[in-house]
């Protein structure tokens, strides 16, 4: 099936003609459709069509727009094992996991379509008589929205859906590795009765996201991804003031200390490492274990990684599936050399799954190394896929030290039964997100999530804190004493 891009309000090919294929990667004989390859002209029609509708769209009422939002939240509701079994076929995560994707945005739409009658401002007493001072937020324009592959519908939700609550309009880049949930996501805005223009959508296209940073007629970029482009992003759209957000890469820390609930903790590594088989900015890719009980987690941990059943993500008995293509699965082996040469203990993993049922996909096999240095490179950089490095700590702040000793801030966990130590932890890691006895996964829409250092540049997603990416702030004065009064001077004559 081809699938088009959404231009103010119509399904239409590429100017350019060109289409690319979207295939399961744990089945590549299985076409999950065909996508338009889309050109800078596509890219400036959708920009142009989201300017057209921005001044209608922003006055309409909060509540009006949150209306149509709650609509759409329910028809994701209604649609959330169709669209998790796109999810899984595109990208390859368990179902289990692509229902807590679809769940996701579910949850975030419910949630900011109710912050249409919460877009609260202040009001505050004037320093003057029969003066009134109050702020309010206003919309800013065009959003660009440029989106990953690995969580391709919750993503999307945290950006889009703020922005529309806010007053803003849409242009859409999704990854071109998961573009059917990027359309089934817009499918859902448009029979809600988003209107024409407000939402748009335009798929691949190695130059779509430079116009989307670029065209003087976008105001606010929001970009998910990796650290590396993000850069360029924020150098694209820095010479024309753009609104710029970034959330980029993670290296995150799980650090268990020698009154750690063992069992507790090996659960949350397998969870935090090789969910989403590795592929997530907040994945537990650094384990830091006290001294005392490193070979007891060690051992525990490792049996239980054998264990884990890996295949196609739409079988039920399935716990890890594949990498999202065969780019990613060459940086995963080229990882696990990387740490081999670096003389890293190799404790089980680290080959490529190439028979029988994996014949046909990118798999690869959930990897421990052990003995791990912290300055090491596999120690140091973001892999992205079921590689965990265990690292030997002998106190909590020398694991502190190692965990903030990274270039990225945006998740860590401690396990501990010392309520002294996990407040130390909680206050000393400097990341955005922090976990006491559970893995470095588990965000909730309701609080903001973002980090520190590379991996982003300061803003924050979910919560009320994704207001302010796609809000400005407008402070008013009315006087209404009939003269004039001159603040800071005239208040001595009250």
């Amino acid at each position: 099936m081809t699938f088009n891009n959404y231009i103010d309000g119509t399904w239409v090919p590429s100017r350019g003609g060109q289409t690319f294929e979207n295939r399961n990667p744990a089945d590549q004989q299985d076409l999950v459709g065909t996508f338009q390859g889309s050109t800078p002209d596509d890219a400036a029609d959708a920009i142009a069509a989201a300017a057209r509708a921005y001044p209608s769209w922003r006055l309409v009422p909060a509540p009006k727009r949150a209306e149509t939002l709650f609509r759409a939240a329910a028809l994701i509701a209604a649609r959330k094992e169709e669209f998790a079994r796109d999810m899984t076929r595109e990208m390859g995560k368990v179902l289990e996991e692509t229902r807590g994707d679809v769940q996701e945005a579910i949850d975030m739409t419910y949630f900011m379509a109710g912050e249409g009658r919460r877009l609260y401002g202040q009001t505050v007493p004037s320093e003057l008589r029969n003066k009134f001072a109050m702020s309010v937020r206003q919309p800013i324009g065009v959003c660009a929205v440029i989106t990953p592959w690995n969580f391709p519908m919750a993503i999307p939700s945290w950006k889009i859906i703020p922005a529309l609550v806010c007053g803003n309009t849409v242009v859409f880049k999704p990854a071109t590795l998961t573009p059917l949930s990027a359309v089934n996501f817009v499918k859902v805005l448009e029979e809600a009765g988003v209107p024409p223009g407000v939402v748009n959508l335009v798929t691949g296209g190695a130059d779509v996201g430079t116009v989307l940073s670029t065209h003087p007629d976008v105001s606010v970029v929001s970009f998910t991804g990796s650290t590396a482009v993000g850069r360029l992003v924020n150098q694209h759209a820095a010479s024309a003031f753009k609104k710029v957000h970034l959330e980029m890469g993670g290296k995150n820390v799980v650090m268990i200390m020698d009154d750690a609930q063992l069992e507790l903790a090996v659960d949350g590594c397998l969870w935090g490492g090789f969910g989403t088989t590795g592929q997530r900015c907040t994945a537990a890719s650094r384990v830091v274990v006290h001294e005392r009980v490193y070979d007891a987690f060690l051992e525990a941990f490792v049996e239980r990684t054998r264990a884990l059943r890996v295949g196609n993500g739409l079988d039920p008995a399935v716990q890890m599936g594949p990498s999202v293509s065969e780019a990613q699965l060459a940086t995963v082996q080229r990882y696990v050399e990387i740490g081999r040469g670096e003389g890293a203990r190799l404790l089980t993993g680290g080959r490529r799954l190439c028979e029988g049922a994996h014949a046909r996909g990118f798999f690869h096999e959930p990897t421990i190394f052990a003995d791990v240095q912290p300055t090491m490179r596999v120690a140091q950089e973001e892999i992205f896929g079921p590689v965990v490095s265990v690292v030997r700590c002998r106190s909590l702040e020398e694991a502190i030290a190692i965990g903030n000793n990274v270039s990225y801030g945006l998740s860590a966990s401690i396990y501990t039964r010392d309520v002294n130590a996990a407040f130390t932890a909680m206050r000393d890691l400097y990341t955005g997100i922090f976990y006491v006895n559970a893995p470095t996964i588990g965000a909730e829409v309701h609080l903001p999530f973002g980090g520190t250092k590379a991996t982003g540049n300061g803003h924050r997603e979910a919560g009320t804190a994704a207001l302010d990416v796609f809000s400005e702030w407008k402070s008013i004065y009315v006087d209404f004493s009939g003269r004039l009064q001159r603040a800071q001077i005239d208040t001595e004559d009250l």
